[in-house]
């Protein structure tokens, strides 16, 4: 990383210059490190949502939002999802190269053998009511983790660093099939730990004991597809609040019970739950045209929701790799859904209408996650806790890079004071 260049920043009020290194990482544009700037100016910096701050260095993900590129470790999107294995992009973004067959083989045996839950999470997880978002117990039993194994939380250790993260890999699968389950008012299902990590959540999710689970090949295909689309995404909000709160020194399962209280937000992890719902709106495949239309006008309150994308200028490079699938998905599962035909009718008109085209306002990838969700027979209130059992993965990686990083600080935004100036208090009986 070079930082042999500066930048000078003049403040023509006091007459006062100042320069400020830049800092260039592997790709990218470089950053002004202003680390020094309010004892050199006085000043801090305005950044609502910090998109235009860099709050840290990482070596995992890279995203080029104007090019359409997305890189784990170097290693480009396409390539991963054509090639390799959840498990095995969990692997690399935690250890920071590919495994070899040795080194996979006992990783997911590490993971394998630690996927079973506490009997007392079931306790735990009675204590919600049945209906009650999947969400919300998801993020709970996460974050009591931390009382089930306190003897193993010195974050100065290497060794209990690493486990923890394995243990959240392995174990958020079966607490997201467990509250699935409860909520449905099933029996709950341990994991078959002779099934490989999608299958065996496909399991643990809708197996009953009355008989086995037969599943088409294409279920966990797709899925094991999404949990890598979906596994990071560099420093997104739910990635940044677990960062956060991080810094300060809590527990792992604390930092990732707070990263899917974040992903909850429907602006965030939601949004393909938002799809389904407005697809639900549109009602009927004859209605897209008027639907078309009426998400041009501004005034109209209606949006087409999983097109566009914040990051991606150009065409988001999963929804690439995963229209392809939702097809194959809807294909080799001969789904007959009203919704879903809806839906590829809105994909076409959007991708050939010029206001969209013109806007690159493409399907992004909720879009179409939703979409194999919903062919799946996966609830709509699963759909965030799917995004969260893959973002887990990315969730531990920056946490575990976090707590080697030797410029890691407590968070701590600036802001810009608007409230009163200072005044005396007044008495209540004269008031």
């Amino acid at each position: 990383m070079s930082e042999s260049q500066s930048l000078t920043l003049t403040d023509s009020a006091a007459g006062k210059t100042a320069e400020f290194p830049l800092l260039r990482g592997t790709l990218g544009a470089p950053c002004v490190d202003i680390t020094r700037l309010p004892k050199e100016t006085g000043y801090f910096t305005y950044d609502p949502g910090f998109v235009a701050t860099a709050s840290c260095r990482s070596a995992i993900t890279y995203i080029d939002g104007d090019q359409g590129v997305l890189l784990y470790r170097g290693y480009p999107i396409e390539q991963l999802a054509k090639q390799s294995s959840f498990l095995e992009v969990a692997y690399l973004l935690m250890q920071g190269e590919l495994p070899s067959a040795s080194e996979f083989k006992s990783f997911e045996h590490e993971v394998t053998h630690h996927t079973m839950m506490h009997e007392a999470l079931k306790n735990f997880l009675g204590g919600f009511r049945h209906d009650a978002h999947p969400m919300a117990m998801l993020c709970g039993m996460i974050g009591s983790l931390a009382a089930f194994y306190h003897d193993s939380l010195d974050m100065e250790d290497p060794a209990q660093r690493r486990l923890a993260a394995i243990r959240l890999i392995a174990k958020v699968p079966t607490i997201a099939a467990a509250c699935y389950r409860y909520s449905i008012g099933w029996p709950n299902r341990y994991p078959r730990n002779n099934l490989e990590y999608v299958n065996r959540f496909l399991h643990m999710m809708f197996e009953v004991p009355s008989g086995p689970l037969e599943l088409p090949p294409v279920a966990a295909k797709a899925l094991d597809l999404l949990f890598i689309l979906h596994a990071d995404h560099e420093q997104n909000a739910s990635t940044s609040t677990v960062r956060l709160v991080g810094s300060t020194g809590a527990n792992p399962y604390a930092c990732v019970a707070a990263g899917i209280a974040a992903l909850w937000g429907p602006a965030h992890g939601g949004a393909n739950e938002a799809v389904l719902k407005m697809l639900e709106e549109i009602g009927r495949p004859e209605d897209v045209a008027k639907a078309v239309e009426k998400a041009k006008d501004k005034n109209s309150g209606f949006r087409l929701m999983g097109f566009g994308h914040r990051v991606y200028k150009n065409y988001d490079p999963r929804a690439a790799i995963i229209r392809e699938m939702t097809h194959k998905v809807l294909a080799d599962l001969g789904v007959n859904d009203p919704l879903l035909e809806v839906a590829m009718k809105l994909e076409e008109a959007a991708l050939k209408d010029e206001y969209f085209v013109a806007r690159k306002l493409y399907p992004n990838v909720d879009f179409y996650s939703g979409l194999i969700y919903k062919a799946l027979n996966i609830p709509t209130e699963m759909f965030t806790v799917m995004f969260a059992i893959a973002r887990t993965a990315g969730w531990v990686s920056h946490w575990l890079e976090q707590q080697n990083d030797p410029e890691a600080k407590i968070g701590r935004p600036r802001q810009i004071y608007t409230g009163a100036g200072v005044r005396d208090y007044v008495p209540l009986s004269s008031r």
